[in-house]
This record gives C-alpha cells, sequence and structure tokens, in this order.
C-alpha cells in the first residue's frame, strides 16, 4: 500500500505562485509514475500533470502548459507540483495519484491507471 499526503494548498491572487507536495509513504515511489488531478466544483476531476516512473516523459494539460511544472525527489519520496501565473480557473482540489501500470498516451491522464490516491488539498485563486 501507498499513501499520499499533499499539502502547500492555499489562497493566492492571480499571478502569483503555489508549490505543492506530496509525500508517500508505505512503499518508495520510484517504480511509480505519479500524477496530480484537480477537481473544481461541479466539474469532473481532471488531470493535470503526470511524471512517468523513469523520470523521462512528463505530460501537462493544454490548460497548465508553461505555467506548472512536476518534479519528483525519490529520495524524499516527494513528488512536487510547482503552479506559477495562476489564475482564477485554476481554483480546485489538488490530489496526487501513484500509478503501478504502464501509462501510455491512451491512458496517462485517466483516473483508472492510478491506484493510490491522496485526500487532496485546495487551491484558491482570487482575481
Amino acid at each position: 500500500q501507498v499513501q499520499l499526503v499533499e499539502t502547500g494548498g492555499g489562497s493566492v491572487q492571480a499571478g502569483g505562485s503555489l508549490r505543492l507536495s506530496c509525500a508517500a509513504s508505505g512503499r518508495t515511489i520510484s517504480r511509480y509514475s505519479m500524477g496530480w488531478f484537480r477537481q473544481a466544483p461541479g466539474k469532473e476531476r481532471e488531470c493535470v500533470a503526470v511524471i512517468i516512473w523513469s523520470d523521462i516523459n512528463t505530460y501537462y494539460a493544454d490548460s497548465v502548459k508553461g505555467r506548472f511544472t512536476i518534479s519528483r525527489d525519490n529520495a524524499k519520496n516527494t513528488v512536487y507540483l510547482q503552479m506559477n501565473s495562476l489564475k482564477p480557473e485554476d481554483t480546485a482540489v489538488y490530489y496526487c495519484a501513484a500509478s503501478s501500470l504502464a501509462l501510455y498516451s491512451s491512458n496517462i491522464n485517466g483516473e483508472r491507471a492510478y491506484n493510490y490516491w491522496g485526500q487532496g488539498t485546495q487551491v484558491t485563486v482570487s482575481s
């Protein structure tokens, strides 16, 4: 089992930055692909960013490309999401997820590919 705990959420004005952290326990995540998802009120959960376990490939939703950066520190068993130039539409609960499956373009941004989930952290961006 992998337990994931997200921290770093909060309230920020548009144009500001936040860095989310996802600390894993139970198992090392070095062999897991890690993703960040978000869910805004009244909307479906969407994939924001993914980093493949090999660290070679990353995926970003079009809406965050150039503004968000996903990274991982396997020594600390932690994944990060650096969010810059935040917009009000980035307001959501952000979830960290881990996948032990092989990820391809067909499933990399799908919830079903991820085995473990954190409890989420709220990010609120005001205009």
